[in-house]
C-alpha cells in the first residue's frame, strides 16, 4: 500500500509542537499594523490552538 502524502497547503499553514498539538498562525495579522492599537495586536498576537475536530482534521491532513 502506497504511503500517504502530506498535504502541502495544510504543512504551511500548521505546525505539531513537541506534544502534539497542532497550533496555527491567528487571524488579523497580515498587514495594516499601525491601523490597530496596541491593546488589539497584543491580542491577535501570537500562536494559537487547534481543538476538536479542526485539530482532528488537521492532524490527517498532516499524515499523523
Amino acid at each position: 500500500m502506497p504511503k500517504q502524502k502530506t498535504h502541502k497547503g495544510a504543512a504551511k499553514r500548521y505546525k505539531v509542537t513537541g506534544r502534539g498539538k497542532i497550533t496555527h498562525n491567528g487571524a488579523w495579522r497580515g498587514h495594516n499594523r499601525h491601523k490597530k492599537t496596541a491593546r488589539r495586536w497584543r491580542r491577535v498576537a501570537g500562536d494559537k490552538q487547534l481543538t476538536g475536530g479542526d485539530a482532528k482534521r488537521a492532524a490527517r491532513l498532516l499524515g499523523r
